[in-house]
């Protein structure tokens, strides 16, 4: 699905305009250092991106994958959980820019590495929170499996039925019946697929910002198939920052290699670490056999 068809940047002309406007306030000199996300995107003579329902931006730090993504998330107005360095001039930035929409869609998303970060802590919360709660179960069963001898009379009624109950099960079926919304542990790779599973929903548009980040190289497999089909079945276009092999991988996806001097389309298996990666297995390749 495509809702995002192509976005503009500002070029430099625009750029070296807007910084002389600065100087002749008296502005920029004086009170900043920098004007990002100015002259970041525009070192890479990327002025324009054209989409598929998958785009991947592809590049090392500082090459400007994420200044791409938090610009358009801007730009459009994307919902997002996370705060991100945007500066005082994001919004004259982004009053430079420019994008089409093939199809309209009320889901536009921006997903950091921060927001799956948090994601994990408050489960982590949760769970300690939970592991408290069990232990207090136990010894509320262990107090009630000891406690027959104290029901003299009918006014322990309720009492007597809770005990009686308890006797009935096990101290796991107890705890498990009541400790309510039992959160498991998991790993960090599992909740981080997990915080993907529940948030991307059905014919959406959605920018992610190296999804990889703490998910073990089975984990990523699975939200490449999961990415997949949801590009393919459930009406989503992805546009993501990455520079794992198994998501740059991804079945039809359009891939801008920002580590060149001239930001160029290219295939997966010409960009620089796929090919670290394929020449160090070849090398070792015997080790495998």
């Amino acid at each position: 699905m495509l809702y995002l068809s192509d976005f503009e940047f500002p070029d430099e002309q625009t750029e070296y305009e807007f910084r002389w406007g600065l100087l002749n306030k008296k502005m920029h000199r004086s009170c900043y250092d920098t004007i990002y996300p100015f002259f970041i995107l525009s070192a890479h003579g990327l002025n324009r991106l054209d989409f598929e329902s998958v785009t991947i931006l592809y590049g090392g730090n500082g090459s400007g994958k994420t200044t791409v993504l938090n610009v358009i998330a801007e730009k459009l107005g994307a919902k997002r959980d996370s705060l991100y360095n945007r500066s005082d001039f994001f919004e004259d930035y982004t009053e430079f820019c420019a994008y089409n929409m093939e199809k309209k869609t009320d889901t536009v998303r921006i997903i950091t590495s921060d927001d799956v970060f948090d994601f994990m802590l408050n489960v982590r919360t949760l769970n300690n929170g939970i592991d408290k709660k069990r232990e207090e179960l136990f010894d509320e069963y262990l107090t009630a499996k000891k406690s027959l001898s104290e029901v003299k009379s009918f006014d322990d009624y309720e009492k007597l039925k809770k005990i009686c109950a308890t006797r009935r099960m096990t101290q796991s079926q107890y705890v498990r019946k009541n400790l309510i919304n039992n959160v498991r542990e998991h790993s960090n790779g599992e909740s981080a697929f997990a915080y993907f599973t529940n948030i991307i929903r059905d014919s959406g548009l959605y920018l992610l910002d190296e999804p990889e980040n703490s998910l073990s190289p089975e984990r990523q497999l699975e939200l490449l198939k999961y990415l997949e089909d949801s590009a393919r079945f459930f009406g989503c276009q992805f546009i993501i920052a990455t520079h794992s092999p198994f998501l740059l991988s991804m079945r039809g996806a359009k891939i801008y290699d920002l580590d060149e001097e001239i930001a160029d389309v290219k295939k997966w298996t010409e960009l620089k670490n796929v090919r670290a990666y394929y020449d160090f297995f070849l090398m070792h390749k015997k080790e495998f056999d």
